[in-house]
């Protein structure tokens, strides 16, 4: 029979037996529960968040994956710097205001909720993307200009917690 593929957008560690997932996974005769257990696992760090899941499940077999899509980096930024209302894009340039900060910490999460969504080659390259996002944002790494964090990644300074 082949592969049942099953899109949904689910509440990051929230998915539940209810729609969208419930009706959509019956028929495809899947233990719905671990289905959903295995959605939430991988959903968690986006708590709040609406994120693009995708289950794939072998027809013949009953096996089945969980693709999860993740939230733009301006997503997971805004919710790590605690800014909950829509921003305007261009708070951060040129001297305009600062709207949030996020450590060092927060940036590599962000790097690692990303990691199947990047063509950077490398944590170092991943973190300058999560930069550039801060920049455009108006967000502050570690209480520096995110040209300056760039600066200081470039010259080994965070090497310890980039792994």
């Amino acid at each position: 029979m082949g592969k049942m593929t099953i899109p949904a957008l689910v509440e990051g560690g929230k998915a539940s037996a209810g729609p969208p997932l419930g009706p959509a996974l019956g028929p495809a005769g899947v233990n719905i529960g671990q289905v959903i257990a295995k959605i939430n696992e991988k959903t968690k760090d986006f708590a709040g968040m609406s994120v693009p899941v995708t289950v794939i499940v072998d027809s013949s077999t009953k096996e089945f994956e969980i693709e999860v899509g993740t939230p733009p980096v301006s997503a997971l930024v805004k919710k790590e710097a605690g800014i909950a209302a829509p921003v305007k894009e261009e708070a951060g340039v040129k001297g305009k205001k600062t709207i949030g900060n996020i450590s060092i910490d927060q940036a590599l999460k962000i790097c690692r909720m990303k990691t199947d969504g990047t063509l950077a080659g490398s944590t170092k390259a991943q973190l300058k993307e999560v930069a550039g996002t801060c920049l455009s944002l108006g967000v502050t790494i570690e209480k520096m200009n995110p040209k300056q964090f760039i600066a200081e990644v470039n010259a080994g300074k965070y090497d310890s917690k980039i792994k």
